[in-house]
């Protein structure tokens, strides 16, 4: 057994590579907001949820995350309503109704959610999980835990949010193992329900979503319209060429060619700037968090930490390689934000507390109580 207070066995240098991140975006938000007169408001306001953010990691660091499971069921019952009251008093930004208003704060209940589920559904299958691994009798309910969040999610719209519950999911499940028979059983019944599934999922979607991933296939199709973000966003990052433009000096963002710049498109701006080099350095400090997440998952002393940080790194690793291809044309533009880089405070809050989780469950895998 380790007694060494939790905090000295923090990993610090994982926080050097948190807020280098976290600096990066700070500086990408400034350069394309600055010549609009928004850059000292925004980067303040994205200063101030660093720092919250910073609160909140060292929080859901400290607190052993046994106890904090046993908070996940009430977490994840006020998650639920504030996504109801979304529908209901939410506030209609870009064609979607995402967000709630609590005080002078906007808050995005679909970002908070994220770490909900992953603290009740961590609590659910280590206590199911067991060889050879889950039956199929054992699915409904964490299935159900999944779905009624995911179609809350869906109706808002924010497909790109639903995507990465559904994908945490599949990661979580695939953690506590499947019998071969549960596997083979659940593919001939999603095969035998795909068309229904497809087109209850196609309805639920607006229009501009549809022409979204339409448009994913062929973005020549629709330069100046629903193309128009792909289309600028892959000539801001080619013509930052090996080693960028310079800060302030991109001009794609700067001349304002490039939409949503400081949001989901904020690593368009950052590779425009910095280049291939600085790209490369980027991408190098998340594969550092990845692969520190998938380690601490193998590590952890037990099958709840296993959990809670494999969703954890689940989560960062889709939203990460989602945004980056959204970014490339790689993938549909579906909405997501490059953690710890693009401006927003529920989704800086967010990742906080899952790499707090992270750290959590890293420094107490030697201990035995």
């Amino acid at each position: 057994m380790n007694d060494q207070p939790i905090i000295a066995r923090f990993d610090y240098k994982f926080f050097g590579v948190v807020f280098l991140i976290a600096g990066s975006g700070l500086l990408a938000i400034y350069s394309v907001t600055h010549s609009s007169g928004l850059a000292f408001p925004l980067a303040l306001k994205q200063l101030a949820w660093i720092g919250l953010g910073g609160i909140v990691f060292i929080a859901s660091a400290l607190i052993d995350y046994r106890k904090i499971c046993r908070l996940a069921t009430p977490l994840f019952g006020i998650s639920l309503l504030l996504l109801i009251a979304v529908h209901f008093s939410g506030q209609v930004g870009q064609g979607a109704q995402r967000w709630i208003s609590i005080g002078p704060l906007n808050i995005q209940p679909s970002e908070l959610l994220k770490v909900a589920l992953i603290l009740v559904l961590a609590r659910i299958l280590s206590e199911r999980a067991q060889p050879p691994g889950l039956g199929f009798s054992q699915l409904p309910i964490p299935l159900l835990v999944m779905a009624v969040p995911v179609f809350l999610i869906v109706r808002q719209p924010d497909l790109g949010t639903a995507l990465s519950v559904c994908f945490l999911f599949l990661v979580m499940l695939f953690l506590a193992g499947l019998r071969p028979r549960s596997v083979i059983f659940g593919l001939l019944v999603f095969l035998m329900l795909f068309p229904f599934l497809w087109h209850l999922f196609w309805s639920f979607l607006k229009d501009y979503q549809r022409d979204r991933l339409l448009t994913f296939l062929n973005p020549a199709a629709d330069p100046l319209g629903t193309g128009y973000h792909v289309i600028q966003s892959k000539i801001a990052v080619g013509s930052g060429g090996w080693i960028g433009q310079g800060f302030l000096e991109g001009t794609q963002s700067q001349l304002k060619f490039l939409p949503m710049g400081h949001t989901d498109f904020i690593f368009s701006v950052f590779a425009e700037e910095w280049g291939f080099i600085g790209v490369f350095l980027l991408l190098s400090l998340y594969l550092i968090l990845i692969l520190w997440g998938v380690e601490t998952a193998y590590t952890a002393r037990d099958p709840l930490g296993s959990f809670i940080a494999g969703g954890a790194t689940a989560v960062l690793f889709f939203q990460i390689g989602t945004n980056i291809g959204m970014t490339l044309g790689l993938s549909p533009v579906v909405g997501i934000p490059l953690p710890l880089m693009s401006y927003g405070g529920s989704s800086m809050v967010t990742t906080m507390a899952l790499l707090g989780l992270m750290m959590n469950v890293k420094t107490r895998r030697f201990m035995l109580s």
